[in-house]
């Protein structure tokens, strides 16, 4: 066992807080304690066995005990800021027990974070300051954790799948029309469309919209493009048709993300 996770798992009743971009070289693993990461400087991606969460900045995930998962970027990331909450600390009836996500950081959750920047390894005494802060921060989190950003990609391990997904990705540019490239790999569009369906649970075209969305946001956050250099870029043939997509899952637009997150 990688000698981080062993100090994470040594005391299953402590908080355990360390920042530092290890994560990023982790395998998959879990462990029993609720995860809670920041990204500090960078775009991140949260990986389970079948879904792939984008976190942009001002944003936390959440990662639930016992979840596999890891942690990679497409970006230089400066720092990943990580609270291990003990199980027990969360109710039981509450949603974050059983479920992930990606949350935006209000600017009190943003302090109390900063807060903690010299902080490092187990706390345990329930009468001690750091404890009591950390009690209050998850009590904010709690009440933040309402409205989880709504962007989630399937993935499989799928053998004819995956070299599909990687052409759809390295080609987000241009139009990608499921005959095309269903007669690209030696499948039929009838047959394709069904194996999305069945190892993905999603369609050929919601597959592509979502990827399409997620480059969008990582050029929003990462370039000075414009928008229209942007629409352009993910595949979309006019400004409209892009700003509608945006907002349609993002339920801000594209200029709106871009403000409220650089």
């Amino acid at each position: 066992m990688h000698p981080f996770l062993e100090k994470v798992k040594r005391d299953s009743e402590s908080f355990f807080v360390y920042h530092t971009k290890i994560e990023e070289s982790l395998p998959m693993h879990s462990h029993q304690k609720h995860q809670f990461s920041y990204v500090e400087g960078g775009v991140a991606f949260l990986n389970t066995r079948n879904k792939s969460y984008f976190f942009p900045a001002r944003h936390f995930i959440w990662i639930p005990a016992g979840r596999e998962h890891n942690v990679t970027s497409r970006t230089s990331v400066k720092m990943i800021r990580n609270i291990f909450f003990p199980k027990w600390i969360i109710p039981q009836d509450h949603h974050l027990q059983e479920h992930g996500g990606i949350f935006p950081v209000t600017n009190l959750l943003m302090e109390m974070i900063y807060y903690t920047a010299n902080w490092r390894g187990d706390i345990t005494k329930k009468d001690s300051a750091e404890f009591e802060f950390l009690i209050a921060m998850k009590n904010i989190v709690l009440n933040v954790a309402e409205n989880p950003l709504p962007i989630v990609l399937p993935t499989t391990e799928n053998k004819v799948l995956r070299p599909i997904l990687k052409y759809i990705h390295l080609n987000i540019d241009q139009d990608l029309y499921v005959d095309k490239i269903a007669e690209e790999f030696g499948q039929s569009p009838r047959t394709l469309s069904r194996l999305f369906q069945k190892n993905m649970e999603t369609s050929f075209l919601q597959y592509v919209k979502l990827t399409r969305i997620i480059k969008s946001m990582e050029l929003l956050l990462q370039t000075e493009f414009s928008i229209t250099e942007i629409a352009y870029s993910c595949g979309y043939n006019s400004i409209s048709a892009f700003s509608y997509a945006f907002q349609q899952l993002i339920h801000r637009s594209p200029n709106e993300f871009r403000k409220q997150n650089v």
